[in-house]
C-alpha cells in the first residue's frame, strides 16, 4: 500500500516526536518552518519595546512635536550664535532714528531709544532660553531629589517635607518675586533663576513623591527587596527609572512658564535690568509708545509668545507619548 503523502495543497504532516504524525493546516506548517530570529522569531522585530522606545516612536510621528522641536532648535541656535543671523549690536542706539519704521537692513524698525528692534529681539532669545533651561533643570533636580526621598522613606521625612511644601505653595510667585528680587543689585540672570528654583521645586516634588510611592509598590521592587537589594539600589536602579516620566512631562511644560515669568518680572522692573537684553525689558520700554511705534512692542511680544507656545506644545506632545492611558 502506498504511504500517505507528506503534504498536499491544504495542509502538511508533522512528526509528533513519539513516532507518530499529526495533520497541520498550511498556516501552522509555515509557522513551524520559519527560521528562529525572523519576523516571528526572536529577531529585532519581535523584541519587547520599552516605554522610552515607544514614546520616541510616537514623537517622531507627531507633527506637533516636530514643529515645536524645530522652533526650539532654532531658538537654541540663535541663542548660542546670534551673530549668525544679525551683524548688529543690541546696545548700539541712535536717538535720531527713535521710533522709525522698517528700513533696509533694519526690518523690524527702531524702538524709543533708537535701538534696532530686530537685533534686540534676536539677542533677547539668549536670555529667555538660558533662564528657562537653567531654572527647569534646577527645579527638576531639587524637586525630584526631595520628593523622591520623601516618597521612598516616608515617615517623619515625608511629613516634614509636606509641610514645607505647603508653605512654599502659599507664596504668590509674582508677589514673591517683587519682594525678593527688589533688593538684588546683580544684573545677571542668576538671581532670577535662583528665585524660580526656590519657589518652583514644590510642584515637581509632589509629582516625584507620588510617582515614587506608586513605583515602590510594584512587584519587581518587592522582589528586589526580598533578594537583598540595598535602599540606594532600589531607589536608583528600580524605582527612579520608572518614576521619572511624570517629572519630565511637568518640567517640559513648566519651561515655557519660567520664560514668561522672567519676562513678567523684567517688565515689572525687578528681573533683569538695562543694559541687559531681554524681551520683558523691551516690552516694558515700548509700552508707552504703542500708538506711535507699535512695531517696537509687536516683535518682542510675538517672539515671547511663539517661544512659550513652542515649549508648551513640546510638553503636551511628550505627555501624550509617555502616558500609556492616552495611547
Amino acid at each position: 500500500m502506498p504511504e500517505p503523502s507528506s503534504h498536499d495543497s491544504r495542509g502538511a504532516v508533522a512528526g509528533t516526536g513519539m513516532g507518530g504524525t499529526m495533520d497541520l493546516a498550511a498556516g501552522e506548517a509555515a509557522t513551524l518552518e520559519r527560521v528562529p530570529g525572523g519576523p516571528a522569531g526572536g529577531g529585532p522585530e519581535s523584541r519587547p519595546r520599552s516605554l522610552w522606545s515607544d514614546a520616541w516612536r510616537d514623537l517622531r510621528r507627531n507633527p506637533v512635536f516636530l514643529l515645536s522641536a524645530l522652533v526650539i532648535l532654532f531658538l537654541v541656535f540663535i541663542s548660542v550664535w546670534p551673530s549668525a543671523i544679525t551683524s548688529g549690536n543690541p546696545l548700539d542706539c541712535d536717538l535720531a532714528k527713535a521710533q522709525d519704521g522698517s528700513s533696509p537692513g533694519h526690518p523690524f524698525g527702531f524702538d524709543g531709544q533708537g535701538c534696532d528692534v530686530y537685533t534686540r529681539t534676536v539677542y533677547g532669545a539668549r536670555t529667555s532660553v538660558t533662564v528657562g533651561v537653567c531654572a527647569t533643570l534646577g527645579v527638576a533636580l531639587l524637586g525630584s531629589v526631595l520628593g523622591g526621598l520623601a516618597g521612598f522613606f516616608g515617615g517623619a521625612w515625608d511629613a516634614v517635607l509636606s509641610r514645607i511644601t505647603d508653605v512654599f505653595f502659599a507664596i504668590p510667585v509674582v508677589l514673591g518675586g517683587l519682594v525678593l528680587l527688589s533688593v538684588v543689585t546683580s544684573n545677571t540672570v542668576w538671581p532670577v533663576i535662583g528665585f524660580m528654583v526656590l519657589l518652583g521645586w514644590p510642584q515637581i516634588s509632589r509629582i516625584a513623591r507620588g510617582s515614587v510611592i506608586t513605583a515602590r509598590q510594584n512587584d519587581y521592587v518587592q522582589a528586589a527587596r526580598a533578594l537583598g537589594a540595598s535602599p540606594a539600589r532600589l531607589l536608583l536602579r528600580h524605582i527612579a527609572p520608572n518614576a521619572v516620566a511624570p517629572v519630565i512631562v511637568v518640567a517640559t511644560i513648566a519651561l515655557g512658564t519660567y520664560i514668561s515669568l522672567e519676562a513678567t518680572l523684567s517688565y515689572l522692573g525687578v528681573g533683569l535690568k538695562p543694559p541687559s537684553v531681554s524681551w520683558g525689558i523691551d516690552i516694558s520700554a515700548a509700552s508707552p509708545y504703542i500708538r506711535n511705534a507699535p512695531h517696537a512692542l509687536l516683535w518682542p511680544s510675538g517672539a515671547l509668545a511663539i517661544t512659550v507656545l513652542a515649549f508648551i506644545m513640546l510638553g503636551d506632545a511628550v505627555r501624550d507619548a509617555l502616558d500609556p492611558k492616552l495611547r
